[in-house]
Formats: C-alpha cells, sequence, structure tokens
C-alpha cells in the first residue's frame, strides 16, 4: 500500500492506496490503520483501496474543525470527493463504521454498497459498550481478540509491553489518536445513528465477530433491524478486531456487495 496524500478544505489527508479492481474506501477503528495491516492487503486482492487516515493518526496534521458527529461525516465526503470516486464500495470498522453509517445515512443516493464491520453508534444500557478511554494497554487484548495471547502479539508486534520505552510510545501515540476520536466516542458512541439509520438505502452487509467484548454482537441485529435489506453475517472464533483474525472471512462478506 502507497502512502499519499490529498487536499480536502479544512486539511491534507494522508490516505493509503492501492489493488486493483473496483474502487472501495476503507475507514478504519479507533486504533489507526497501517500500510502492513492485514486487512487491507486482503481487500487489495480485489479492489482499489482507498483507506484515508483520521486527522491526527498516524502522520497525518490534527485538525480542530472537525469537531462532531456532523464534521466527521462531512469530511468523510470531502475525502471520497477529492479523491476523485463516484460510489465507491464504502466499508468501514468500528468508529469508521460508525463514520460510514452515518455518511450512507446523510447522502443515501451516494453510496449503491455499504458494509459495515462491528461498527459503533448505537447504545443499549442492558449491554453497554465497553469504554476504551478507561482501558489499560494490558486489558486491551482480551477485550479485542477472540484469542487474547494472540492479539497481544499483534498489537505488540512482539515487543516487550513493560518496557518504559514501549509503553511511553503507545500511550503518547494513543492519546493523540483517542483525542480526535473522543469527538465521537466519549464518553459513549452514541451521536443519535440510530434515528437516521433507516435513510440508508445502499445495499448493506454488516459483519459481526461473535466474540466480540467491545461491542457485543446484539448491536449486530440492532444494526440489521435498523437499515432496510441489510445482511448480517457472524464470524465464528473472532473478537471485535475480525479484521485482524479473520481477514479472508471478511473480504469474502464485503465481496457479497460485487
Amino acid at each position: 500500500m502507497e502512502l499519499k496524500t490529498v487536499a480536502t478544505r479544512h486539511v491534507p489527508v494522508r490516505y493509503f492506496e492501492g489493488g486493483e479492481g473496483p474502487d472501495l474506501v476503507y475507514l478504519h477503528g479507533a486504533g489507526g490503520v497501517t500500510a502492513e495491516d492485514r486487512f487491507l492487503k486482503a481487500l487489495a486482492r480485489s479492489h482499489r483501496v482507498y483507506a484515508p487516515l483520521v486527522p491526527g493518526y498516524g502522520d497525518s496534521e490534527e485538525a480542530p474543525e472537525i469537531r462532531d458527529m456532523l464534521d466527521f461525516t462531512l469530511h468523510g465526503w470531502d475525502v471520497v470527493q477529492a479523491l476523485g470516486l463516484k460510489d465507491p464500495i464504502l466499508v468501514g470498522h468500528s468508529m469508521g463504521g460508525m463514520i460510514a453509517a452515518e455518511m450512507a445515512a446523510v447522502a443515501p443516493h451516494d453510496v449503491s454498497r455499504l458494509a459495515l464491520i462491528a461498527p459503533a453508534g448505537l447504545w443499549d444500557d442492558a449491554h453497554p459498550i465497553a469504554d476504551l478511554f478507561a482501558t489499560l494497554p494490558y486489558e486491551m487484548p482480551a477485550l479485542l481478540f477472540h484469542d487474547a495471547e494472540a492479539g497481544a502479539a499483534m498489537l505488540t508486534a512482539g515487543r516487550n509491553v513493560e518496557d518504559p520505552g514501549f509503553l511511553q510510545q503507545y500511550l503518547v501515540t494513543n492519546a493523540r489518536q483517542l483525542g480526535m476520536a473522543g469527538r465521537i466516542l466519549f464518553p459513549i458512541p452514541e451521536r443519535g445513528l440510530q434515528q437516521r439509520l433507516y435513510r440508508i438505502k445502499a445495499r448493506t452487509v454488516i459483519v459481526w465477530g461473535d466474540s466480540d467484548r467491545l461491542i457485543p454482537p446484539v448491536y449486530a441485529h440492532a444494526f440489521k433491524k435498523g437499515v432496510a435489506g441489510a445482511e448480517l453475517v457472524s464470524i465464528p472464533e473472532a473478537g471485535h478486531m475480525v479484521i485482524h483474525e479473520k481477514p479472508e472471512a471478511v473480504v469474502e462478506a464485503v465481496g457479497r456487495l460485487g
């Protein structure tokens, strides 16, 4: 994947691009995305993938102008326009799924294919979503992965989580990224999307790991109920980071959109 820059009205946007096939825009979750992302590479085998970084992620500039859910949503469409894309497949994971759903609801005639992978955006008091902002680094693997041990290895890339240098880098990066993500996820990841889901006209596939401990699978059924005609694909032995644990299965689900 090649890292490029495209200009929007408010901020230069860094994005990854690669692969061949139908145009696909991938919106990442609160953990960000890198050029080595297994899911991006899997998508790029059958699609021309564009994966913009949310401002404040990676080496991208922060954007104080992007303050709330509407700003994130319109920024997403600004990026699509700046890339010169018309009706790309829109795919989002977690926070990115929340943004993708909002984009499809706000501009229902500009997207005909939508994949939501364990998206945030809804809230059920009986099934509260775990608080990422209060979660310690060593608690993340069990929260995000079906296989916590393998998840820890993915998150740390084999580095020692007790090493002060690693912890310092992790905390600084995490604070910068979650500072931006917190504008739509804190204190709870709910900004009224439930009331707008009916506006989505795109053919929609919803993908969820059966072992998701961050956003419980009960939310999968809430999204399916809210989006007319949506198809739900449940993936066994996968947690919230189903895109890393079962990337091929997720790509296959996305492939149902054509």
